[in-house]
């Protein structure tokens, strides 16, 4: 029965293009009061990346704060492929899994969420999986690449939240003290592979089978066509697009910036170093969005709704 669930799930894979950040310094266009003056046309649209968690203590990926990563990211087709991988993952995400689900949402978080109440941003997209917008107020967040506070069984399907699963896995493996090199994004730990073959997975509650995957999309998965389309809806119903905190690396977030170029919207990027829109941005920042989102607020007379 699991080897049909697998291999019924792995036809909807697609690769993910590869993008090398160029060398050199980032070309800046405009500053805080630009970016204040585009958000006060209202409609625009903010699609988010790991730079803008990296202040809630969550590394990015590539950017100044990205962890020196021992393991390739885990891909689809080896977690549904591959019991051992797939047991690696569990050991890595179960140790890794605290310091996400105890991040809180920083001064870049509570300004996008200040800016959507003022009705300045009509459709928030993020490529992030942490919950954090939401946590700091954010409505109607489409959680692009999903969220690892929930679980999906692969056999039957059922929707587990992630805190019932972990505390299955700590019952499961009361000895296992391993302790976490580094934390990735993703909430992947970094472990010594000796400490990997004490691990115990946990079985599905509702079926007893399995598997159980974190409800977010590997690297070389496809986002759910629904989602797509939904967050093409938004990019042709907005005014403007602002992308905060993220290189736009792989096509996933990418394409809504070709299609806003496509619709002639104003692009606005701020993340630390290089991103694939730069070349479409009439506004690009590089300073700390911890410090430029409040800054924004506060140009636009809102710092006191953060």
């Amino acid at each position: 029965m699991m080897e049909t669930v697998v291999r019924s799930v792995m036809r909807y894979t697609a690769p993910q293009e590869a993008w090398e950040a160029p060398e050199g310094t980032v070309p800046v266009h405009g500053d805080v009061a630009a970016l204040a003056t585009l958000l006060a046309e209202g409609g625009a649209l903010v699609l988010t990346g790991a730079g803008i968690s990296t202040d809630s203590g969550i590394p990015d990926y590539r950017g100044p704060t990205s962890a020196a990563r021992r393991h390739a990211p885990m891909t689809y087709e080896a977690f549904v492929g591959d019991p051992v991988a797939r047991h690696r993952y569990w050991a890595r995400s179960h140790v890794g899994w605290p310091q996400i689900a105890g991040a809180r949402p920083n001064a870049g978080h509570r300004a996008v969420a200040s800016l959507q109440r003022a009705g300045l941003v009509r459709g928030l997209i993020t490529q992030n999986v942490d919950g954090l917008h939401q946590a700091a107020g954010a409505r109607d967040v489409v959680e692009l690449h999903g969220a690892l506070g929930r679980v999906v069984c692969l056999g039957c399907r059922e929707v587990h939240a992630r805190g019932r699963i972990q505390d299955r896995l700590t019952t499961l493996n009361p000895g296992f003290g391993a302790r976490a090199a580094a934390i990735n994004p993703d909430g992947d730990a970094e472990l010594a592979d000796a400490e990997l073959d004490r691990f115990t997975m946990a079985a599905c509650p509702a079926c007893a089978d399995g598997p159980l995957k974190p409800d977010v999309v590997f690297f070389g998965e496809s986002v759910p066509r629904p989602r797509v389309d939904h967050c093409f809806d938004l990019v042709d119903r907005a005014r403007s697009l602002v992308v905060l905190g993220s290189s736009l690396t792989v096509m996933s977030g990418l394409r809504f910036v070709h299609a806003a170029v496509r619709r002639g919207l104003p692009v606005a990027v701020a993340t630390a170093g290089p991103s694939r829109a730069d070349a479409a941005a009439t506004i690009r920042l590089t300073d700390q969005l911890g410090l430029v989102l409040p800054a924004v607020l506060d140009t636009l007379g809102l710092a006191d709704r953060a």
